[in-house]
């Protein structure tokens, strides 16, 4: 037996309000309401059948609260004239909410919603497409508010998330709710206060006009006789993009590897920095015009994503040349393959002829299934004869 019970009944209310659907009812309910939920009822065959089984079904249906039935008249060949339910009918708000135990949830999201027509009437079309979502930021509703109403009488700060001083709101709210604070801010703020160059929590801050963290820059001068920092010999140094791009190092040499060790001990090379490499992101590259006189040298691993990077850094230096990434590389160290856990797949448009071959034969699993071999992985001698073989020399610089 199949016929709708009351636990059906609930169940089909249920899902309107994990839908939020309840939530946007409320705010017009009498352009929902009474709402005729699903029913599904005994045939003939089960009055004939399982006539008792139909009674009690009847009886069960009709002794239960906050809902209405409307009812039928069926002539029955054996069992005379019987009523059986037709429709089920929620006449109100109060009744769904009451089967559904989600009146103190209601009415939260009623508080919510008034107090946001009355403060930032903007977001209400916000609050009716997320309801739910609304309903789990309830705590943090007035601090939300209060931010989006700073922001819109201080547009485009130019100063830190964590400088914004509200009554009540701690340092780090603003950098733990970047997401809903973005779907909210471009309701709310005026269009020319938004940079639509920059998108994603990540690129929260400058998008709105906030102080942003710097991009740093990691490298070590691989030649003594570059005097970067007066009295110090090889030093280990960090800038802000800024400062980097600031540098002339005009001519010299460039190495990039995404290893910490392998930068660590990359060997003392002639008029040469090393650069510590930071995946995908290049923006602390990009400002540094002097990169385009030297040569470029990039050591990454060799899989698909190992390839990605290097065509991520080729769109900022198309001069860029891939060193220990070949297949003669991959080859002699097959002792040392591991396996990737998640190829790229999308084509790379920046690859010479010999990249671009090894990339298709690890995406398509010629060499063995998610191949990759890691930079560290590759023995240092190797690194070391590779690297003279780049730099035109016969031995590395002393390291005295």
């Amino acid at each position: 037996m199949n016929w709708t019970d009351s636990t059906e009944l609930k169940a089909q209310l249920q899902r309107l309000w994990e839908r939020g659907d309840l939530l946007r009812m409320q705010l017009e309910p009498e352009a929902h309401f009474p709402l005729r939920l699903s029913l599904k009822a005994p045939t003939s065959s089960d009055i004939s059948d399982r006539f008792d089984a139909v009674r009690k079904w009847i009886a069960e249906l009709a002794s239960l609260p906050h809902i209405r039935l409307e009812w039928r008249e069926v002539r029955h060949r054996i069992h005379g004239l019987q009523r059986l339910p037709d429709q089920v009918w929620i006449d109100s708000l109060d009744a769904a909410l009451a089967i559904t135990s989600k009146k103190r949830e209601a009415a939260r999201f009623q508080l919510m919603f008034d107090e946001t027509l009355s403060k930032l009437p903007v977001l209400q079309p916000w609050l009716k497409k997320r309801p739910m979502q609304a309903l789990d930021l309830h705590d943090r509703w007035p601090q939300l508010l209060a931010i989006i109403t700073w922001l819109c009488e201080h547009p485009r700060p130019a100063i830190y998330l964590r400088q914004v001083d509200i009554t009540g709101m701690h340092s780090k709210f603003i950098e733990a709710n970047r997401a809903v604070l973005s779907e909210l801010l471009d309701l709310a703020l005026p269009p020319d206060t938004i940079d639509e160059r920059y998108t994603g929590i990540g690129q929260f801050a400058s998008r709105y006009g906030f102080l942003d963290k710097p991009l740093r820059l990691r490298f070590r001068v691989l030649d003594e006789r570059m005097q970067i920092l007066a009295g110090i010999s090889h030093p280990d140094i960090m800038l802000d993009a800024d400062s980097f791009s600031g540098l002339d190092l005009s001519g010299k040499t460039v190495f990039i590897t995404e290893n910490e060790i392998n930068f660590l001990a990359f060997p003392k090379v002639a008029n040469a920095i090393v650069i510590f490499g930071s995946g995908y992101g290049w923006d602390a590259l990009t400002s540094a015009q002097w990169l385009n006189s030297c040569a470029i040298y990039y050591w990454g691993d060799i899989d698909t994503h190992g390839f990605a990077i290097l065509n991520q850094l080729r769109h900022h230096f198309q001069h860029v040349t891939s060193f220990l990434m070949d297949r003669e590389s991959l080859l002699r160290h097959e002792i040392h393959w591991g396996e990737e856990a998640n190829q790229v797949t999308h084509a790379l448009n920046c690859l010479n002829v010999e990249e671009q071959a090894l990339f298709e034969d690890l995406r398509e699993h010629r060499l063995g299934k998610n191949l990759r071999l890691e930079q560290e992985r590759i023995q240092f001698e190797y690194v070391m004869n590779e690297v003279l073989r780049l730099t035109n020399t016969t031995k590395m610089l002393n390291s005295d």
